[in-house]
């Protein structure tokens, strides 16, 4: 049973099953034409920048909605569906952290590739040291940001690149980006080695060592949410994701 990974103390979870039926019944913000969205009340450009993955019947992916949370530097709450619970999700970009009910190396040590987002609003409970300090959660359950973000680019459910970084494009890793408290498979370790010294296209990358276009993608994901990719359109290396037109 589920229950029994739970660490003793930790908090009640709701079922996924009545969070769904909340959100069927009113509990999400209407849409225009009637229909219920995932998104709750949100900034109008950070609502609009993921209003592009809403699809009727189709859950938001988790890494679109966190690369939106850190583009906008705007907190939120992201509610996911947890094996047969909803896992609340707090993310504070600003300050890099995260807040989640439950220890996050058991978050992390699941299965990413499983997380569904159900709902995302803005976020309730506020970072350390903020002024309304009775909105400020146990200080043992807030974590850094980047390690779950990178986690969760690696081994979460998205295996294409995400849109900002997609098409016609060349990559190289920034200058200075410090990775060396992040996991890693050897053969990405060395891949991203390699883009520190030279930029390349996804065609290249993939034929790297120990990669595949999956991987490659993930890979890019994950640095471009440490802020450690740089992308160019105007490369020679630059091709599309459909490897035509570059010899």
């Amino acid at each position: 049973m589920f229950h029994s990974t739970l660490p003793q103390g930790a908090p009640d979870l709701m079922r996924a099953s009545d969070f769904r039926r909340y959100l069927a019944q009113g509990g999400a913000m209407p849409r225009p034409g009637g229909a219920n969205s995932r998104l709750g009340e949100l900034p109008e450009s950070l609502l609009q920048d993921l209003m592009r993955f809403e699809h009727p019947g189709q859950h938001g992916e988790l890494l679109e909605v966190l690369a939106a949370c850190v583009r906008h530097t705007q907190d939120l709450a992201v509610h996911v569906q947890w094996a047969d619970f909803v896992l609340t999700l707090s993310l504070f970009p600003a300050q890099r952290l995260v807040y989640a009910p439950v220890p996050m190396e058991q978050v992390l040590g699941g299965p990413l590739a499983a997380l569904q987002v159900l709902q995302v609003e803005r976020a309730t409970l506020r970072p350390p040291g903020d002024s309304e300090t009775a909105l400020v959660g146990d200080p043992t359950l807030y974590h850094p940001l980047h390690p779950v973000l990178w986690s969760i680019a690696l081994r979460g459910p998205r295996d294409t690149l995400l849109p900002e970084i997609s098409g016609q494009a060349a990559y190289r890793v920034a200058p200075g980006l410090l990775l060396n408290r992040l996991e890693m498979p050897n053969a990405m370790a060395a891949c991203i080695s390699h883009l520190r010294r030279q930029t390349c296209n996804l065609r290249e990358i993939c034929a790297l060592p120990g990669m595949d276009r999956a991987r490659a993608a993930r890979m890019l994901n994950a640095l471009y949410l440490q802020a450690g990719l740089i992308v160019s359109r105007t490369h020679p290396a630059a091709t599309n994701e459909g490897w035509f037109g570059y010899r």
